[in-house]
């Protein structure tokens, strides 16, 4: 064939014929003479041989031309159009069935590539003889079925007569594309058992995919919990929450509550990350004593305002590893534990005169609305002033910032709304069998709300103000 610019390469666009009498042997359809079929994009002969020599010299390593995207997309529809003829197919089986069109096409895509390695390892063409002699030779195919996402498609995979073949595609002993592991995860990540992945699976591809095919798969996800609990953290974090939530785990022939704690960080550029994941039977400040030595551990180095809920030991558990850090208790956990002693006639009063404290202009503006407050309500209830003055040093640091910038550092609202996303993936677990699947479900779940978190709120002006108030604690490249 000459050779010719892409600019001499014509495609037909002619009317649909009129007539076409098709007549094959195995009951393909006809069409008669007078009936008008629907109309078809032509497709030139010379563009198909033009693209098939330009494979040809492109495997041959010679640079050519590549088609362009119009006469690429014509080439794929009139491909597809040849396919869907000569099959005959027509139903949603007989084209995206596992032994439909679809299947085998990809059935032939995989065999196809398979033997394009098979060619670079060995270095010479099918059906071609080995260079130089005997050599490594190609030496037949073995069967060998693989689950896709178009479901089971049986294949031949190729050998080479010394066995050192890798086949990077499928590799030996696979018998899941990475399509179907990836849905496993995600199926995980969503809160289904193994059980019930089994389940699902089988009535999508048939059998193929059981309990244990899961579990090992999902092994690869602990791994990486394993991995992300031990990654080096960064030295500063502004500010630091921790938290946390009670998760059951079977121990032996009992199930029992389990605290999981969880830390959140904000960095100099105001972003949010986990810091990692901890369990313990019970919630208490020398178990977080230990969390906050492993963070220290793994790279922290200050941080400069740590908001806790009001558990007893927490902020001297705190100062021990970091003394320069300004402790808030969350303000949202000191309202809930005022009011809960409070009975409904009362509670809308009691809670208004809380917030003219926690709403002051400043500190000593609070002093005077908590002083009131013990005028008006220590007759009925003394307990809610005193729980206020006790732990008023962890509760007014806040106040010292400006309006604009308290909203991120007086409440643990952040590390709330995370134990909320994750409830609503473990409310259909009963219980975990073990700890490490309940650290395999918690890192998805915390892998996927972490994909939508924005920077923290105003974060430019709360920089501005942590500036003023610790100085050169807070790094010139954080401004």
């Amino acid at each position: 064939m000459p050779t010719r610019n892409r600019s001499s390469i014509e495609i037909e666009q002619g009317p649909a014929r009129a007539g076409v009498e098709r007549s094959e042997p195995g009951g393909r359809a006809e069409l008669d003479a007078g009936a008008a079929p629907p109309a078809r994009r032509g497709l030139s002969g010379d563009v198909v041989e033009e693209a098939l020599v330009r494979a040809r010299l492109r495997e041959r390593g010679l640079a050519v031309e590549r088609l362009s995207d119009e006469e690429r997309e014509r080439l794929a529809d009139g491909v597809i159009d040849e396919l869907l003829a000569d099959s005959g197919a027509r139903s949603e089986r007989e084209v995206l069935g596992a032994d439909g069109l679809l299947g085998d096409l990809t059935r032939r895509l995989i065999e196809r590539a398979l033997d394009a390695e098979l060619t670079e390892h060995v270095g010479y063409e099918h059906g071609q003889p080995p260079p130089g002699g005997a050599g490594n030779p190609r030496n037949g195919t073995t069967p060998k079925t693989v689950l896709t996402e178009h479901g089971p498609v049986r294949i031949d995979q190729p050998r080479d007569r010394d066995s050192s073949f890798e086949p990077r595609l499928v590799r030996k002993g696979q018998r899941r594309l990475d399509g179907i592991d990836a849905k496993v995860v995600a199926l995980y990540a969503g809160g289904m058992t193994t059980r019930e992945i089994e389940t699902y699976l089988a009535g999508l591809y048939g059998p193929g995919v059981g309990r244990d095919t899961v579990s090992r798969v999902t092994a690869a996800v602990l791994e990486d919990a394993k991995a992300w609990q031990t990654r080096p953290l960064e030295a500063i974090y502004p500010i630091l929450y921790l938290d946390a939530l009670v998760i059951k785990i079977r121990d032996g022939q009992a199930v029992r509550n389990i605290a999981c704690y969880l830390a959140i960080g904000v960095n100099c550029d105001g972003e949010r990350d986990v810091l990692g994941i901890w369990f313990q039977r019970t919630e208490g400040a020398k178990f977080w004593l230990a969390v906050l030595t492993e963070l220290k551990q793994r790279g922290v180095q200050d941080v400069l305002v740590c908001c806790v809920d009001g558990l007893a030991g927490f902020p001297e558990a705190i100062e021990a590893v970091f003394p320069e850090a300004w402790v808030q208790t969350c303000i949202v956990h000191q309202i809930r534990s005022s009011l809960r002693f409070v009975p409904y006639r009362d509670r809308r009063a009691v809670a208004r005169d809380l917030k003219r404290i926690y709403t002051a202009v400043d500190r000593d503006h609070a002093e005077q609305e908590l002083e009131r407050f013990a005028e008006i309500w220590d007759a009925r209830y003394p307990m809610i002033s005193r729980s206020w003055t006790e732990r008023w040093e962890r509760i007014v640091p806040f106040l010292a910032f400006p309006p604009d910038v308290r909203r991120i550092v007086y409440t643990t609202n952040t590390i709330e709304a995370l134990n909320r996303q994750i409830r609503k993936v473990i409310k259909t677990r009963g219980s975990f069998p073990t700890e490490d699947s309940a650290r395999k479900l918690l890192f998805l779940a915390i892998t996927a709300a972490q994909r939508n978190w924005r920077s923290a709120y105003n974060w430019s002006s709360a920089l501005a103000a942590f500036r003023i108030h610790f100085g050169d604690r807070l790094p010139d490249s954080a401004i």
